[in-house]
């Protein structure tokens, strides 16, 4: 039986004949008309991460399964790293991959369920830095009681920082400050607070570094949650403290950190002891010290008493008896000797004076004591008009004025005659 017989003929022009390609994209553009935003709820898997930034994984019930892509564009804001296992709400468009045309889901932005994405990625980024030891206590360098800078790496108008200049200006106003400002919210607030903490290790100009913020919510504080900046962190030669948030704030360099303060006021608290501390410890040493000084004089003491019982040790005090008996006896031969000495010395000096006043014109003149001068036994000094003393007749003619000092006053004549 022909198809004339059955009541109806194939023409060629009433079929339309697709190509792959076409159909395929006709279909993609349906689809993509239809699904253009839709959320989709299941489990990952065969996740895969590719070098290009994308990530391709498969999402899953227990009826069915569709393949998944999220670009690279996409990809970098996620707050977390997806995985195998892990349910998850994934919002996008249903589209067709042409090549293998395989129906796929092109998402847009992806959540775990039941868990926040900053959760996640927090308990994520903590595990991973805790399995590399970087929480150990091992790492923690210990903060220097009384430091002489302190640098604060934290927004100029925080709150958070004047209320640790408060605490610091009360507790020891002699410790310098230095502030590295930064943001401490938003996009750029963790690569900012990084470049504070590597700027004082390069700098090298604090003894300590305080990280500060107030408190906010997970999303205000999601800039300490960076996996850069915990290291950085991890990775600082200076003692770091953290001061984020309020008590029950935790992120990810509290861990980090060689010390965390529950807030930015008790990390001043924390870093700097009060001068009055400090003193009253210093007292308590003092004290100590003394008390052990004591003791130890004490115990010497006895113990010397002990040695001196020993025969010995009177021994040995016997030796230092004589040895110090001679040089008694030495020192008493010396200064005798020195004694005999100046005795001679005063001998001989006063012979050369008796000499010396022998000679002496003043005493020869007129006598000292008992001595008798030259005046006194009836010589005298003539002298010319103009009062030179006269030893040659020659130096005056008859006519001349001349003086005569005598041992009792003085006499004036004029010559009549000279004899050469």
């Amino acid at each position: 039986m022909s198809s004339t017989q059955l009541g109806f003929s194939f023409r060629p022009a009433d079929r339309r004949i697709w190509t792959v390609r076409d159909l395929v994209v006709a279909v993609r553009t349906h689809i993509e008309r239809e699904y253009s935003d839709i959320w989709v709820e299941g489990e990952i898997s065969n996740f895969r991460a590719h070098d290009s930034g994308h990530l391709y994984f498969t999402l899953k019930d227990q009826n069915a399964q569709i393949k998944a892509v999220m670009f690279r564009s996409q990809a970098r804001l996620l707050r977390f790293r997806p995985e195998n296992g892990m349910q998850v709400v994934s919002r996008g468009r249903v589209t067709i991959y042409e090549d293998r045309g395989e129906l796929q889901i092109s998402a847009e932005y992806l959540e775990p369920k039941g868990a926040g994405a900053l959760q996640v990625a927090f308990e994520q980024l903590k595990a991973k830095l805790e399995a590399e030891g970087l929480f150990d206590a091992s790492h923690k360098k210990s903060i220097p009681t009384l430091p002489r800078r302190i640098g604060i790496v934290t927004s100029p108008q925080a709150a958070a920082l004047r209320d640790i200049l408060n605490v610091l200006r009360r507790r020891h106003d002699t410790a310098g400050i230095l502030i590295f400002p930064a943001q401490v919210q938003g996009e750029a607030a963790a690569l900012e607070v990084t470049a504070g903490v590597r700027y004082f290790n390069k700098a090298r100009n604090v003894d300590v570094i305080i990280v500060a913020r107030g408190g906010g919510s997970a999303e205000d504080l999601a800039a300490f949650n960076h996996e850069g900046l915990a290291r950085a962190v991890a990775a600082s030669e200076i003692p770091v403290i953290s001061a984020i948030g309020h008590e029950t704030d935790f992120t990810i360099i509290d861990f980090v950190a060689d010390l965390r303060a529950p807030t930015p006021s008790a990390a001043a608290e924390l870093v700097i002891r009060s001068r009055q501390e400090v003193e009253e410890q210093a007292e308590a040493l003092r004290q100590r010290l003394a008390r052990a000084m004591r003791y130890r004089l004490l115990m010497g003491r006895q113990a010397l008493t002990e040695l001196a019982r020993h025969g010995a040790f009177a021994r040995m005090m016997e030796l230092i008896n004589q040895r110090q008996q001679k040089l008694d006896d030495l020192l008493y031969r010396l200064e005798r000797s020195q004694r005999q000495m100046l005795e001679q010395q005063r001998r001989r000096w006063e012979s050369a004076a008796a000499a010396v006043r022998h000679y002496d014109v003043r005493r020869m003149l007129t006598g000292v004591g008992k001595e008798m001068g030259i005046l006194e036994r009836g010589y005298a000094l003539v002298f010319d008009s103009s009062g030179r003393l006269l030893k040659d007749a020659e130096l005056v003619t008859p006519g001349d004025e001349i003086s005569a000092r005598l041992f009792r006053g003085t006499v004036t004549a004029v010559v009549k005659k000279r004899t050469v």
